[in-house]
């Protein structure tokens, strides 16, 4: 489920995959602070658990990346105007609790309201009788999740996940998906269960603390219930504006949801993405009763700050899954430039999504390319020999089942083998090409192979058309040992003749202009190959019947190579190297004397992990919306932020990138 993650941020993992399965999520994290005397971070600070037995205490929760003063912030409840409190500790450090009692006592039906010293409301919550007892808490994730009863021990100061229950309601599963402060001033109710929910007595109001709540069944248009997998939109009658709120309450008066927004953070929306699980962003288009599209500006509400925020994951792992730290860590290039696109970043997958028969479950996700002719299609390879097919379902990549819903397990021309596949890319003729570095039952001898591969063929398992075999190459490769065999070709990238031709580049064998009519069995096109050795590119011709011309080496200013990629958008071939050389993508152009050298380089999202990122992936420029499309990485290790973080077990990220 989704949680706010920074770097130093540490969010907790549910223990109950039931509830993390992302149908159970909330996203109640504010926009960035109203008002210059708000302490920095307070949109940050969520009201965890309550109990309205014994003490009256509340826990709060900082699901940011630094701590929170939270010195002279007051309290009330139902009957009482605000009044300060005395809490545990007069900061709330990064992923820490507080807790305190509460001045004037808790009933067994009540509501909470935590603000800033200056009035700013920070949270709310609400509940029926004996619904606290023996306490609310925030269900399958500190800070964010659903509000439910705990039928356990209380767990004040410490994460809730022990206490939380084994499910949740039905009703829990109903999120805030969308809300607008222009024009009608409209929330969306997204329904991420599997049934119908009633919505007749269900209420809200905004965070104006004298208002009452508004019936949605009396709202323009009425609504009384949700389908399974469908929304529900309404007018609020309250009117909504800049730096303002939205709090969802079932007819009994517990909350169910929430989300908070700065100024302008509502306009022209605040979005959860991915649609129905994750944190809100402000979006750049309005998709209201409709899939989120999740191109956000990156600022506004609900943790979209101009620094960013890592948005979404969650989920227990599997038996078998085990991330695997970093290693290999060194500095960016000199020159190297901040992130163009989006601050944002989204866990796209589910925990542990990527389980084979070989190598450690979960883990060894590398190659990522677009489908150009299908954007909806995204090809990601294995390492231990295994190629997937990749579908967006609520905005997280998963196996297309008709497909493989498993992923198909890969071979060599001959049938024999475990290719070690790292990099992938799309040919001119549809079909996906995978560079294997060895051959992982014999994996001190390298193997830099491309092998073509038809994706319309039939079985679990796939044999290549072709396979060109460049291992003679490379002899420093060669040295007996398993990891000099594994620096050979981590990656991929087919590049059209078009651009060659149009951009002027110079044939290194000729001395003048490209002119693929001199190698006519290379079809439409060449493939740039990347070295982790050295971060060079090797340039390939692949001809039908087996044979291929080697064009010579380009030098891309990286120290490896870990994918490569030509992006039509950009004019650009780009090579991608992971956190050895600082999370760095190095877009490479055709000069004016016709030589493909470096232009710029990049570096990843700031709020994006250090970690093995192998793979990296841009959206064709027709999924464009107001200037942004899709980019996508792989982490080969699964390991995110490490033990504890909601982004552990995860393999994709998805963020933006520039038309």
């Amino acid at each position: 489920m989704p949680i706010s993650l920074s770097r130093t941020g540490v969010a907790s993992v549910c223990a109950a995959a039931l509830m993390c399965s992302g149908l159970f999520v909330t996203g109640v994290l504010a926009a960035q602070p109203a008002a210059a005397t708000a302490p920095a971070g307070y949109h940050n600070v969520r009201i965890n658990e309550v109990t309205s037995s014994g003490d009256d205490t509340v826990e709060l929760y900082n699901a940011g990346s630094a701590a929170v003063s939270i010195s002279g912030w007051k309290v009330s409840d139902d009957s009482v105007s605000p009044q300060t409190f005395s809490p545990s500790a007069g900061t709330i450090p990064a992923g820490g609790f507080v807790t305190f009692n509460s001045p004037k006592g808790l009933g067994d039906s009540d509501k909470l309201v935590i603000y800033t010293s200056d009035g700013t409301v920070v949270d709310r919550v609400e509940w029926a009788t004996d619904e606290a007892k023996p306490a609310m808490a925030r269900c399958c994730g500190d800070g964010t999740g659903a509000w439910v009863t705990t039928t356990a021990a209380t767990t004040f100061g410490a994460s809730n996940t022990s206490g939380c229950p084994s499910s949740v309601p039905a009703a829990n599963r109903v999120r805030i998906n969308e809300v607008t402060s222009s024009g009608a001033d409209t929330v969306e109710l997204y329904n991420g269960g599997t049934s119908a929910v009633s919505i007749g007595s269900w209420k809200y109001v905004d965070k104006d603390t004298s208002h009452s709540p508004v019936a949605i069944s009396s709202s323009s248009p009425s609504a009384t219930s949700i389908p399974a997998g469908g929304y529900v939109t309404f007018n609020s009658a309250l009117g909504l504006g800049g730096n303002d709120s939205v709090f969802v309450l079932d007819g009994n008066g517990n909350t169910i949801d929430s989300v908070t927004w700065a100024t302008d953070g509502a306009k022209p929306s605040d979005e959860r993405c991915g649609n129905g699980t994750g944190w809100f962003q402000t979006a750049k288009t309005a998709t209201l009763g409709s899939e989120n599209s999740c191109l956000g500006s990156g600022g506004g509400g609900g943790g979209g700050g101009q620094t960013g925020q890592l948005l979404g994951g969650g989920g227990s792992l599997t038996s078998g899954c085990t991330p695997q730290a970093p290693t290999g860590t060194g500095s960016a290039p000199s020159g190297t430039l901040a992130w163009p696109g989006g601050p944002d970043v989204t866990i796209a997958d589910d925990v542990c999504a990527f389980t084979t028969s070989t190598g450690l479950e979960g883990r060894d996700l590398s190659g990522l390319a677009f489908d150009p002719a299908n954007p909806s299609v995204l090809w990601a390879a294995k390492n231990k020999n295994w190629l997937y097919k990749l579908v967006k379902s609520n905005g997280k990549w998963i196996p297309d089942p008709s497909w493989s819903a498993t992923g198909k397990q890969i071979r060599f021309a001959d049938g024999s083998g475990e290719p070690d596949s790292e990099g992938l890319t799309v040919g001119g003729n549809g079909h996906v090409y995978v560079t294997s570095e060895r051959d992982n039952t014999d994996n001190t001898v390298p193997k830099d192979t491309i092998m073509e591969f038809d994706p319309a063929a039939t079985g679990s398992t796939l044999t290549p058309i072709r396979q060109w075999d460049m291992t003679s190459q490379f002899p420093q490769l060669d040295t007996g040992s398993k990891d000099d065999a594994n620096l050979g070709f981590e990656g991929v990238g087919y590049v059209p003749d078009s651009w060659l031709t149009a951009k002027g580049w110079v044939d290194p064998l000729t001395g003048a202009r490209y002119n693929p009519a001199n190698y006519p069995l290379h079809g439409s096109g060449l493939f740039f190959a990347g070295l982790e050795w050295d971060g060079t590119l090797h340039v390939h011709g692949l001809n039908s019947d087996g044979a291929f011309t080697t064009f010579g080496t380009i030098a891309t200013g990286e120290d490896s190579v870990m994918d490569v990629s030509f992006d039509a958008g950009t004019q650009r071939v780009i090579a991608t190297c992971d956190n050895t050389c600082g999370e760095t993508h190095a877009l490479m152009k055709i000069n004016t004397s016709g030589a493909i050298v470096p232009d710029v380089t990049y570096t990843n999202p700031a709020v994006m992990p250090t970690d093995n990122l192998e793979g990296f992936a841009i959206a064709p420029a027709s999924t464009c919306v107001d200037g942004f499309r899709e980019a996508v990485w792989s982490d080969d290790g699964i390991y995110g932020f490490g033990s504890g973080s909601s982004s552990y077990g995860h393999a994709l990220h998805r963020g933006t990138f520039p038309c």
